[in-house]
């Protein structure tokens, strides 16, 4: 059996499109698997990393500004869509002759997937954000099932009859690690263990105000690891300066990424990030109370949806990017350090939204949709 993947921009886009396949061929084992994406995205690198097949189809989304750069954007991304890229991809469609097209989000699925619409082939798509996307929204009520990772998604959709919450799909299982026995394996005490990080965007906001936090935790025995993000090191250091912070190696570890992240999470008591959808569905599945800045920048604001997922159900606090101040989030921390018993409830809470074997649940869907007898070919 043939099937095209469409995903790209995000690693949170492109990553649940991994896991899909991975189960897809695992169970599979004669499954043809080609990937389409922007051939200067990250999801070049990605997919090939991953061992599968991957054609690049040059691809852009619209900017929602009315800028001259973002009008002339547009004009590019419009020639793209309804001309180039959508010869490039029926071209490619007729080729590779998918039995099933599978999107995970952003303007690569809405280029492929309105195209395998419209050519009458199996389609379905996924949405890992708890605010959909542009692309979700288009297919909701066109692609064959809808795949959400969160109920909440469900509210800002017109047509949701062929909507299915079946979570955010991984790649591989998450190692759970006993809490203090992943805080000796980092080289940390079993004191209490603040995990900080801010995607790749690390020179924003939150490397001042942890710089702060960092500053207040030095009398209160708080172990803290932080990623600062790749390049932004200099920045951090001397916000570290500015609060008369030197770096204790016995309670503090700096990275400029953080590569044992799921050992990380399991030694924390609380955890500081983003709100991508990725962490969303690790906060969950590991257990973990959560301070929650969302990127104000996201498309549609949706990681602020997603955050409020889990602040809706006393699983995490949102600071919102314009408010966060050094002092603003030294109160927060400071309330929940003093409050052991709402920390735990809060990871209780995290833990009950934790949807587990998402991948699978997405191939049983699969499977229906096309009927096991075909993936057999």
């Amino acid at each position: 059996m043939n099937v095209l993947f469409a995903a790209g921009g995000t690693a949170g886009h492109i990553n649940p499109a991994l896991a899909i396949a991975d189960k897809l061929t695992a169970a599979f084992p004669t499954t043809n698997v080609l990937f389409v994406g922007n051939p200067n995205g990250m999801e070049k690198k990605l997919v090939r990393k991953a061992g599968y097949d991957f054609v690049g189809v040059e691809m852009h989304g619209f900017e929602r500004g009315f800028s001259p750069k973002e009008i002339a954007h547009n004009f590019k991304a419009a020639y793209c869509y309804f001309f180039s890229a959508k010869r490039s991809v029926k071209r490619i469609i007729k080729e590779f002759k998918p039995d099933l097209a599978v999107g995970t989000g952003g303007y690569v699925t809405a280029t492929v997937l309105s195209q395998t619409v419209s050519m009458g082939i199996k389609t379905v798509t996924h949405e890992s954000n708890s605010y959909p996307g542009a692309a979700t929204k288009m297919l909701s009520g066109k692609a064959d099932k809808v795949f959400l990772a969160s109920e909440d998604a469900k509210k800002h959709l017109n047509d949701t009859s062929r909507c299915i919450v079946t979570g955010n799909p991984l790649r591989t299982n998450i190692p759970i690690e006993e809490r203090s026995s992943a805080k000796k394996s980092l080289g940390l005490s079993d004191d209490f263990t603040v995990l900080s990080f801010g995607g790749s965007l690390g020179a924003n906001r939150i490397t001042s105000a942890v710089a702060a936090l960092i500053s207040w935790e030095k009398d209160r025995k708080i172990n803290h690891i932080h990623s600062y993000g790749g390049g932004n090191k200099e920045i951090f250091y001397n916000a570290l300066k500015e609060n008369n912070v030197t770096e204790d190696k016995n309670r503090l570890i700096f990275r400029d990424y953080i590569d044992n992240m799921y050992t990380c999470m399991c030694a924390a008591d609380l955890i500081i990030s983003r709100a991508g959808a990725m962490t969303i569905t690790e906060l969950a599945e590991i257990g973990r109370a959560s301070v929650l800045v969302p990127y104000p920048a996201a498309a549609e604001n949706h990681q602020y949806y997603n955050a409020k997922t889990l602040a809706d159900k006393d699983a995490a606090l949102i600071i919102e990017d314009k408010e966060l101040t050094g002092e603003k989030l030294i109160d927060t921390v400071s309330a929940l350090f003093n409050d052991r018993e709402r920390l735990l409830l809060m990871e209780k809470n995290a833990y009950s939204l934790r949807t587990a074997n998402a991948a699978d649940r997405i191939i049983g869907e699969i499977i229906e949709l096309v009927g096991e007898e075909n993936l057999l070919k």
